[in-house]
């Protein structure tokens, strides 16, 4: 199992940076970095490269309504290009309200745009002159729809790589399914060792049955709350809050891909309540709400051997990449627990 983090787009960016630099040296396999509504995740990404060596660097994840697909792929052969064939493109579709309210654009089609993004970035690395006649792009552009001219062009330097790992975000089965048939990578968020099968192995099958072989096995890559020690209670705690967020807040009603998911491992009652008291404002009694159970099933908080088990159930469940998100204010800790989960891989 590969080892990796996340850094927290909401602030603290060269302290983990910082972080990372040490852990390279214990033997760090990755870092991930999100975009969300924050800095864009390419600048920083540019920053790393400069700053490691051998870790690999990933997006994880950027949307693609906002890029075209070329510019994503122009982007991706960029940073592979700054790093020394380290990049690792992560994408998503996150969800309308950010789509629509952040960005002010339409979230359409997820599956079939995701498929063609996919598809031009590919042809974009092998250098191809870009012909694509898609449902949702078109290259060039035709002649009704702008100047008329547009001109079938290839990208001008030559990649590191001609195929540069995807990993794409994706919970419901469809994405999922569509992911395990034309990915190098999957990313789910909050994942439950324990559901995952129940909740996402038909689809997993399903796509896996039309996958092409030379993309190789699927990287499972999911985060993972560490804390290693017996203070269980105060770090479980720690988590809670951005559980809370995305459970109750980050979607309307029936339109939360994550209260979805909590449903379908089981809370659906316990998150019906926390999205009701997320969405009326009394955000800290939705926190409190939400079960230690679920917590600690997903997160790697407690005792030494705890640890070490839970890191052995992520990967009996077919996790092959865990990004461990430490729940730490203090920048020695933060280290601590990641070199302890290197420690204890195996």
């Amino acid at each position: 199992m590969r080892i990796g983090i996340a850094l927290d787009y909401s602030g603290g960016f060269h302290e983990a940076v910082d972080r990372i630099v040490e852990l390279e040296k214990a033997g760090l396999d990755i870092a991930v970095v999100a975009e969300a509504y924050s800095y864009d995740a390419i600048s920083q990404l540019g920053y790393l490269a400069a700053k490691t060596n051998t870790v690999e660097l990933a997006t994880g994840v950027v949307p693609i309504y906002i890029r075209t697909p070329s510019l994503l792929a122009m982007t991706a052969a960029g940073l592979d290009f700054v790093s020394g064939g380290r990049f690792r493109l992560g994408i998503g579709t996150s969800g309308p309200q950010v789509m629509e309210g952040f960005h002010g654009v339409a979230f359409d089609a997820p599956l079939g745009r995701t498929r063609e993004v996919v598809e031009i970035c590919r042809k974009v690395w092998r250098r191809e002159r870009l012909q694509y006649d898609g449902k949702y792009y078109q290259l060039p552009l035709p002649p009704d729809r702008g100047t008329g001219l547009g001109k079938p062009l290839a990208l001008i330097n030559h990649p590191v790589r001609e195929r540069i790992p995807i990993t794409i975000a994706a919970l419901g089965p469809k994405n999922v399914e569509l992911t395990a048939e034309i990915a190098e990578g999957w990313q789910p968020v909050f994942y439950l060792p324990e559901k995952a099968h129940t909740v996402w192995g038909a689809a997993l099958a399903a796509g896996t049955a039309k996958r092409d072989p030379a993309l190789g096995p699927l990287d499972t890559m999911v985060h993972a709350s560490v804390a290693i020690g017996d203070n269980v209670e105060e770090r479980l705690a720690w988590v809670k809050p951005q559980l809370a967020l995305y459970l109750g807040g980050m979607g309307a009603k029936g339109k939360n891909f994550y209260h979805n998911l909590a449903t379908r491992y089981g809370y659906g009652e316990v998150a019906d309540k926390i999205q009701e008291l997320y969405l009326t404002g009394r955000k800290s009694e939705a926190v409190d709400l939400v079960p230690d159970e679920l917590v600690r099933g997903m997160s790697l908080i407690g005792p030494r051997g705890f640890v070490k088990e839970r890191i052995a159930a992520f990967a009996e469940s077919g996790v092959t990449t865990l990004l461990a998100s430490p729940a730490a204010a203090d920048p020695k800790e933060a280290v601590r627990f990641v070199e302890e989960v290197l420690e204890l891989r195996g």
